[in-house]
């Protein structure tokens, strides 16, 4: 069994990341490629193993249950663990974004027990061991890391087992036949093809009459755009060849587009007037935004494109082609990469049939109501449609949004 997220354990207790096990995920190693901006629509990432200090354990720990998957309970606890890494004008978005990940684990792991995925637990004996024995030889105590990250010796084990679980789904599922069916359709994202794009983004939030409005508005603004690029081609001297007017109206395109995001664009990239700079196929930005950026030539502006983060207007103002790679030196790339596309698809696959109650945070609601909830059944759930029970998962070839590794 491939040990990488067991690395990446005992890097995080020796190192004191909370992203990991605190999340109930460990760090993943993403396709190999430069650096992407930090602007625009990210895909989410962990924090590498030296990037944050061990917290100290608060004096009061929060009670009561964060949701309630399917009749499973995540206590406010396990949300806590992550979020405070966070400082605290950022508990808000970043409690959504924690719980949201607890709830895809819990989903996670409901699908591998349903499907009747186990482990050996003389194996879960070994790895703890080995983290045991890591950390007795940089002279810290188990025990007292387990008290710091507020996780008891059960819930620990919980946690490896889940992982353990998954890895050993995604080793069943991830063969030869279709790692290599993955990287043969997936070209640029191993061989390190970039593009650069800005956008212009809209978030109309859930209100269905402002998501059509940001939806016009971004139509608006491209059709100006483009008559205002065809005029500029039309002002050129009889003579001008082809060159000419393509950059004339490349010019014209850059100009107003970026002039529109400075005025209209809730990204932070508005101030550069929506650019990006280069960025990757895979892992920096959400899916749907990558594979709309990746289609289009240098100069093409997009339709609008919905995300997690709102409505966007790209334009990719250039390319840069990437080396060919051999599947041998990138598989465990395309792995992980198939790990991502699997982990979404189970989500995929179970999120429209789970019962998932969503508790206020702590403090918010006295009453302690759940919040728009429907009321869990305390029965495991059925393995959902696509022929679980015989062992068939879902498509990882699908393009789900770019997932963050590991469970």
């Amino acid at each position: 069994m491939n040990k990488w997220w067991v690395r990446g354990l005992s890097a995080w207790m020796l190192g004191g990341t909370m992203v990991s096990i605190a999340a109930g995920q460990m760090p993943p190693a993403t396709p190999s490629s430069p650096a992407a901006s930090s602007s625009g629509p990210v895909a989410p990432a962990t924090t590498s193993p030296a990037a944050a200090s061990l917290p100290t354990a608060p004096t009061t720990i929060p009670n009561g249950p964060a949701a309630i998957v399917n009749g499973q309970t995540i206590p406010e606890k396990a949300v806590y663990r992550a979020l405070r890494q966070f400082p605290p004008e950022h508990h808000q978005l970043a409690r959504k974004e924690i719980l949201a990940h607890l709830i895809e684990n819990v989903l996670i792991d409901q699908y591998l027990t349903a499907i009747k995925v186990t482990v050996d637990p003389k194996e879960v004996d070994k790895i703890i061991q080995e983290l045991k024995d890591e950390l007795a030889a940089a002279k810290k105590d188990y025990n007292k890391e387990l008290e710091a990250l507020l996780l008891t010796e059960e819930e620990f084990r919980a946690e490896v087992t889940a992982q353990m679980k998954w890895e050993k789904f995604v080793m069943q599922q991830g063969t030869d036949e279709a790692l290599k069916k993955l990287f043969d359709s997936n070209p640029e994202v191993f061989d390190g093809t970039m593009v650069r794009a800005r956008h212009i983004l809209i978030n109309p939030g859930a209100d269905e009459n402002k998501q059509k409005e940001a939806a016009a508005r971004l139509r608006g603004i491209k059709q100006v755009i483009e008559q205002e690029a065809a005029k500029a081609v039309a002002a050129l001297p009889a003579t001008a060849d082809a060159l000419a007017k393509e950059q004339a109206r490349a010019a014209k395109i850059e100009e107003l587009f970026a002039a529109y995001a400075k005025q209209y664009s809730e990204c932070p990239s508005k101030k550069d007037g929506g650019d990006l700079n280069f960025f990757p196929r895979a892992g920096a930005m959400v899916e749907p935004f990558a594979q709309v950026a990746f289609s289009l030539k240098p100069y093409e502006m997009s339709d609008v494109v919905a995300t997690e983060v709102g409505y966007h207007l790209i334009l990719v103002t250039a390319r840069k082609p990437g080396t060919p790679k051999k599947f041998e030196e990138v598989k465990e790339d395309v792995r992980l990469l198939f790990a991502m596309r699997l982990r979404e698809a189970v989500i995929q696959q179970m999120r429209p049939r789970a019962q998932i109650t969503i508790y206020p945070p702590p403090g918010s609601n006295p009453s302690n109501v759940p919040a728009g909830a429907n009321s869990p059944p305390a029965n495991t759930p059925t393995p959902p449609a696509g022929g679980p029970t015989t062992g068939t998962p879902p498509s990882a070839n699908a393009t789900p949004k770019a997932p963050t590794g590991g469970r």
